[in-house]
């Protein structure tokens, strides 16, 4: 059985590379994954990925959430894997072809995800961006929907809510990867956030999560290990 750290994915949502380092040093060991993505990596680069390579034994996401014509996205997915990343992200989007250029040029040396939708997104966004009503009236018919699409195209799994791994287990098998942000502890007191399809850690492992993303909960923590800990604890008890 996979240890419960080993699902917790941190995103470096920070916009140095000083702090990211900081965040890297403090939580080693309590992750399973450090998600770096397209605000960090732009202003830090491949010269981080490297450095985190060498700090720590955690994998690396890098989640870019590429999105063009099949040819540019094959360039830049070649360029991801030649920096040895864990797992990249691509928008399932429109286009089939593009997703199977992007798994191509991985290589097998990268998990290709595919991005549904946001988990920002609702129901009412869909209707106001003009999506037919069978997908609009229901934000897990298009996510089913475009994770078959990224299974048919050879990705490794999709990003998706808590809500709707379940679905996708059953649908198009255990081993296609489940990667859920959206994920609040139990412990943390609710604010503002652009996140609306939520749930627990322990419900998300429930539901088949293979990876959850949790962020603010542990980055703004008096303890960040700590906090970590404490989501490793909810994991365990999903696990059981």
């Amino acid at each position: 059985m996979r240890e419960p750290r080993d699902y917790l994915i941190f995103p470096l949502d920070v916009p140095t590379r000083t702090e990211a380092e900081q965040l890297v040093r403090r939580l080693a060991g309590h992750v399973g994954l450090f998600k770096v993505g397209l605000e960090l990596f732009i202003r830090s680069g491949p010269e981080l990925i490297r450095w985190i390579q060498a700090e720590s034994d955690a994998g690396i996401f890098l989640d870019l959430k590429l999105h063009d014509i099949p040819m540019t996205v094959a360039r830049a997915m070649e360029a991801i894997a030649a920096l040895e990343v864990d797992m990249t992200t691509v928008h399932c989007g429109e286009s089939a072809r593009m997703l199977q250029a992007a798994v191509k040029a991985a290589g097998g040396k990268t998990r290709v995800l595919g991005v549904t939708v946001l988990t920002s997104v609702a129901a009412e966004d869909l209707r106001r961006s003009g999506f037919a009503p069978e997908l609009a009236q229901s934000v897990d018919a298009l996510v089913q929907r475009r994770a078959a699409a990224a299974r048919e195209a050879g990705c490794s799994g999709v990003i998706c809510s808590g809500w709707e791994a379940a679905a996708i287990k059953r649908r198009l098998g255990k081993d296609f990867l489940a990667v859920t942000p959206g994920i609040r502890p139990a412990w943390e007191t609710v604010g503002p956030d652009d996140q609306r399809r939520v749930m627990t850690p322990a419900e998300a492992v429930r539901n088949g999560a293979d990876y959850i993303v949790i962020g603010r909960p542990i980055r703004d923590a008096a303890d960040p290990a700590q906090a970590a800990r404490q989501v490793a604890a909810e994991i365990a008890a999903g696990q059981s």
